[in-house]
């Protein structure tokens, strides 16, 4: 197969952007009936994931999904001392924010530790103004982690290192996105594009207004 050329690479791009703008303004297709969503993401739709959410975000509120009622979700998992996915992902989620516009105020971005022992509250609220001052990351008591990945069905794991605070995380690098009812609906992969995420996101907001 040929690799994408750079005007091909370019002219894809701007087709997105041109899609992201017209639905973030308002398109929508017309019909007699509403059509089913189609999405880019994975559609994950009926899982039962982050039912019992309850988890204190970085000014020291208590959050569950009920609280976010009203607007799309993206949940990621990560720590602070990650080099190289967590600083890359929350960028892109500070992006599809901005190619939403308007409806940017209709998104709601969750990081949830996997690194309590070190992400103290100070500290995540240090990193996530590194993004957008919105974002929330919320911070599971250690004993705690387990239940919440596993309510999320994601992986993490502690790699040790050479002295007992030198350890890294590994852990799972997609992105889980709920409606404005709290129901998860889609699975972005790591590495997915901006725009990508944030059409995504804007025909599903337009589905549930449908």
């Amino acid at each position: 197969m040929k690799a994408m050329t750079p005007a091909r690479s370019f002219s894809r791009r701007t087709a997105l952007a041109r899609r992201v703008a017209w639905l973030a303004a308002g398109g929508l297709l017309a019909g007699c009936s509403p059509e089913a969503p189609t999405f880019k993401s994975t559609d994950i739709a009926g899982a039962a994931f982050a039912q019992n959410l309850r988890l204190t975000d970085h000014t020291g509120q208590v959050k569950t999904m009920v609280d976010f009622r009203g607007k799309a979700v993206v949940v990621f998992f990560g720590f602070t001392q990650c080099p190289d996915v967590c600083p890359t992902s929350m960028t892109t989620l500070a992006e599809v924010k901005r190619l939403m516009g308007d409806q940017g105020q209709r998104l709601q971005v969750l990081f949830i530790t996997v690194d309590p022992e070190r992400d103290t509250q100070p500290l995540l609220k240090e990193y996530m103004a590194n993004f957008d001052p919105t974002f929330l990351a919320l911070r599971p008591e250690p004993s705690e982690v387990k239940a919440v990945a596993d309510s999320f069905k994601t992986y993490y794991r502690k790699a040790e290192g050479s002295t007992p605070t030198s350890y890294t995380m590994d852990h799972s690098a997609g992105k889980y996105v709920f409606d404005t009812e709290g129901r998860v609906r889609l699975f972005s992969s790591y590495g997915t594009e901006p725009g990508v995420i944030a059409e995504d996101i804007l025909t599903l907001l337009k589905s549930v207004e449908a």
